[in-house]
C-alpha cells in the first residue's frame, strides 16, 4: 500500500468520526438561552473531541509527510490507532449525555490514553522503518509533549472518581498543549 493510500484512507475515517461526533448533537426543545441548558454537557464534550480529533488528523497528516516508506506492521498500527480514535464519538455521546459523570469522564480519558499510545506504536512503527537517522525520527527529539500526554491521562483517570471536573480540566490542557501546532517535522521537511 502506497502512503498516499494510507493518508487518504485515514482522513477518510478521521472525517467520518468528526461527522459522527456532529450527528449526536441534539437541537435543543424551546427557543431561549434556558433551552441550551440542558444540551451545554453534551456541547462542550462534542467541541473537546473535535479538538482532539483535529489534532489527531493534523499531526498524523504531518507524520506522514515524513514517512517514505509503509509496511505492514505500519498499517497495522494505524488501523490500531484509528480503532482508539473511532471509539471517541462513543465516549463523548457516553461523558456528555451523563454531565460528566465519574465513570464516563474516566472511560473517555482511557479511550484518550490508548489513543495516545496507539499514536506512540504507530510512531515508532515508522520510525523503525525509516531508520533512526531519518526525518521523523530527527524531527521527534525526545517527544517531551508525546511523554507528559499519557502522564496527564493516567492522573486524570482516577481523579475523574474524586473530581469529575478536575479530570476534565487536565484533558482541555492536553488539547491545549498539542494545539499549538507541532512545527518539528515542517522545520524537517524544508532542510
Amino acid at each position: 500500500m502506497s502512503k498516499t493510500r494510507l493518508e487518504a484512507f485515514s482522513d477518510g475515517v478521521i472525517a467520518i468520526l468528526i461527522t459522527i461526533l456532529v450527528l449526536e448533537l441534539k437541537v435543543p426543545h424551546g427557543d431561549d438561552l434556558r433551552a441550551l441548558a440542558p444540551v451545554l454537557p453534551v456541547f462542550l464534550t462534542y467541541v473537546l473531541s473535535f479538538v482532539y480529533l483535529g489534532i489527531y488528523w493534523n499531526n498524523h497528516h504531518h507524520m506522514l509527510l515524513a514517512t517514505t516508506r509503509i509496511n505492514g506492521r505500519i498499517l497495522w498500527a494505524n488501523l490500531h490507532l484509528l480503532f482508539w480514535l473511532s471509539l471517541v464519538p462513543f465516549v463523548t455521546g457516553w461523558m456528555g449525555e451523563n454531565h460528566f459523570a465519574p465513570l464516563p469522564t474516566a472511560v473517555y480519558g482511557a479511550v484518550l490514553l490508548a489513543a495516545a499510545i496507539a499514536y506512540y506504536v504507530l510512531q515508532t512503527a515508522i520510525v523503525a522503518e525509516q531508520g533512526p537517522g531519518s526525518k521523523l525520527a530527527a524531527a521527534l527529539g525526545s517527544d517531551l509533549k508525546g511523554k507528559i500526554s499519557p502522564l496527564l491521562y493516567m492522573a486524570a483517570i482516577p481523579l475523574a472518581f474524586v473530581s469529575e471536573w478536575m479530570a476534565d480540566a487536565l484533558y482541555v490542557v492536553v488539547a491545549l498543549i498539542w494545539l499549538v501546532p507541532d512545527r518539528r517535522i515542517e522545520s524537517r521537511l524544508r532542510d
